[in-house]
């Protein structure tokens, strides 16, 4: 059965540029090989940790959202933990509709921080 996912994992801040797109770019095939439909790839770069995790204090930040089968999550999530030396962690969901709902908005301009998109359309229809 097909679920919409989302799923962030933070990349190590020891990597370079080249690197970190080919580790994004291996996670963004592997779910294309498995016919998964990638509704939005975000790139949130270089953040602070709430925390330090194996002594970092910053971690390279990427975040996809997905409708896949059930049993994809279980093979992705392997793949993070096999991935130990550059994914410091990840975290996966699955949205209801509801959270589906607001993604789609948000992607659209109409909710979340993309207020000038909505003060835009609000000014055009005056």
């Amino acid at each position: 059965m097909q679920h919409q996912y989302e799923t962030t994992f933070v990349i190590t801040p020891i990597l370079s540029e080249e690197e970190t797109k080919k580790i994004v770019k291996g996670y963004v095939d592997f779910l294309a090989k498995n016919n998964v439909k990638v509704l939005n790839d975000e790139h949130w770069g270089l953040k602070q940790l709430a925390y330090p995790i194996e002594k970092k204090t910053t971690g390279i930040y990427h975040h996809i959202e997905f409708i896949a089968d059930t049993d994809l999550i279980d093979k992705l999530e392997l793949m993070y933990r096999r991935d130990e030396d550059n994914i410091l962690r990840f975290l996966t969901i699955r949205l209801d509709k509801h959270a589906a709902q607001y993604n789609d908005k948000k992607r659209q301009g109409l909710a979340g921080r993309n207020k000038k998109v909505v003060n835009q359309i609000k000014e055009e229809s005056n």
